[in-house]
């Protein structure tokens, strides 16, 4: 503070100079970070304790980090001799907007600048068909990969590998690695300036960047919101500190580490019959397609690989799924008895319940049910990202952020939303639809083709679609739903809705159907490697069932 004051006092005396003044938290910046090329500015010190800010031939607000795309601020020098002045007021400083280093908006002579938040199946499928020959593209995310999430539930047990599952984003659109204005920058979007049309962004640091927290922002022409949600937990206490969420690698990662760690803390001698018993107990809450899918691959890794590696606690693991209603309640009524009565053979316990609170070691039903856990996996669905809940935009039945029909945010220019974020508003008389992998890539889709044609009608820059028609409305048809329930069996529903007659299958057939379309699916022909390699190395040999980290 001491060292803004006496900035602010040298600039009123010396006449302000032609620069603006220099605020604390510049300061702050300038001393923790240092520059990687000369000012184009000099700072002339006079000796009796005056200073001017002498702008060289263009004035530069900005110059050039380590952050390839990123600017930082003004590097200043103060005369040794400069008298304190303790007596000001920091109230004027307080008040002062913040300056960012970042990207600034585009000019007319560049490329307009499409900004994509988030890297899940909808924007990931946006930025796979975008047009770079018209935009420039910034990708922002906290993660630099998308997830296969289908085949998620098979990497906790070890039939696939993780990086069968994770795809890199500057793989995906190669622009992001390879155009001189295109960047991918692993950050959290903090806020959005609608009428600037900038983003502000917080980077996601280890302890290894200049000063924390690293905040930067973003100008844009077209901003995708596609930031995805976040596990229902209901606001039920002790779920974040206890369960496992099973939406990203990292959650794959620690649920594997736990199962395994759990299987051989258990042979361990001393341990009791009861403890025994609670270690290998794992809890899945929710009987949606990602818990049916999980507790299927647990009892199968039980069943074929537990049982002859670990014979000396084999008896004591079970697995328990709990669900408040009915499992796999959007499939067909012979599909749901099919699955229950294949669970159940393969050794999953069904239970009816409602979770009341988690302990470390136990959890509560609301009938005051204690069940004790050694591992518990929470899949209860998604809602709306603390972040979506913070923007100050229309908001759609359930929180997500609203759509028109064109997955515009109607109040705002240049804004778009979709998948698990985003929902149609009530007025477009639409429902919202479902949190689903094949939503937010039909999104995803339609959205890439609508801003690749307003791009080549001149539609691309800032402010420039108002009275641009948009065409055919997004209209989504669902082609149906698939689930594993292990041991080469499967669900397939062909229906388009949860009423509607259509094909439905269960059986090896179905798990043959279920394998076939999730390879296919699989972006990259590397990754598609990896997954059936992946299969026939479990198939002949078994999984792995190392532990490491």
């Amino acid at each position: 503070m001491a060292l803004a004051r006496i900035a602010r006092a040298n600039l009123r005396r010396s006449g302000g100079g032609v620069g603006s003044y220099v605020s604390e938290k510049e300061i702050l910046y300038e001393r923790a970070c240092t520059p990687k090329c000369s000012l184009a500015s000099l700072v002339n010190s006079k000796a009796n304790g005056k200073f001017s800010y002498i702008p060289g031939i263009k004035e530069q607000k900005y110059m050039n980090f380590s952050i390839r795309g990123i600017a930082g601020t003004p590097h200043y020098q103060f005369s040794s001799n400069t008298e304190r002045i303790m007596d000001e007021s920091d109230s004027e400083l307080e008040h002062e907007e913040p300056r960012y280093a970042g990207l600034e908006a585009t000019k007319a002579s560049e490329k307009p600048r499409v900004v994509v938040l988030g890297t899940g199946w909808a924007a990931c499928r946006f930025l796979k068909g975008l047009d770079t020959g018209i935009y420039d593209v910034v990708c922002i995310s906290p993660r630099n990969h998308m997830v296969f999430t289908p085949l998620l539930a098979s990497t906790c047990v070890g039939t696939l590998e993780f990086r069968s599952v994770a795809e890199p984003v500057s793989q995906i659109q190669d622009a992001l690695a390879k155009n001189p204005n295109s960047y991918f920058y692993l950050a959290s979007c903090t806020g959005i300036d609608t009428d600037k049309h900038e983003i502000y962004c917080k980077a996601v640091n280890n302890g290894g960047l200049p000063h924390e927290p690293y905040q930067f922002k973003v100008a844009y022409d077209k901003l995708v919101i596609a930031s995805g949600a976040e596990p229902l937990t209901f606001g039920i206490k002790g779920v974040k500190e206890h369960a496992f969420f099973l939406r990203e690698v990292n959650h794959a990662q620690e649920i594997r580490k736990r199962l395994l760690l759990n299987l051989m803390l258990s042979e361990n001698p001393g341990i009791s019959e009861e403890e025994k018993k609670r270690i290998l107990h794992c809890v899945v809450i929710g009987g949606g397609p990602t818990g049916v899918e999980f507790s299927g691959e647990l009892s199968d890794f039980i069943m074929s690989d537990v049982r002859e590696r670990y014979s000396h606690v084999k008896d004591y693991v079970h697995v328990t799924l709990i669900e408040a209603n009915e499992i796999l309640s959007s499939f067909d009524v012979s599909l749901r008895q099919y699955a229950t009565k294949h669970l159940t053979k393969s050794g999953v316990h069904l239970m009816r319940g409602v979770v009341k609170e988690v302990h470390p070691k136990k959890l509560v039903l609301s009938d005051g049910t204690d069940v004790p856990y050694g591992l518990l996996v929470w899949s209860t669905g998604v809602g709306p990202s603390q972040f979506v809940n913070s923007l100050n935009l229309p908001k759609s039945p359930g929180g997500r952020i609203g759509v028109d029909e064109y997955l515009r945010v109607p109040s705002v220019e240049d804004v778009f939303a979709l998948g698990d974020c985003a929902g149609f508003l009530e007025q477009t008389g639409r429902p919202v639809l479902p949190a689903l992998a094949q939503v937010a890539e039909r999104e995803g889709k339609y959205l890439v083709e609508l801003l690749n044609k307003i791009g080549k009608q001149n539609g691309a820059k800032a402010f420039s679609t108002k009275d641009m028609p948009f065409g055919d409305p997004f209209v989504y048809k669902h082609l149906g739903s698939m689930a594993s329930v292990g041991r080469y069996k499967a669900l397939v529903d062909l229906r388009q809705s949860k009423d509607a007659k259509g094909l439905s299958l269960a059986g090896f057939v179905s798990w043959f159907i279920w394998r076939s379309a999730y390879l296919t699916r699989v972006i990259s022909w590397r990754n598609r490697f990896y997954v059936a390699v992946n299969w026939a190395t479990t198939l002949f040999f078994g999984r792995d069932n190392s532990r490491i980290g």
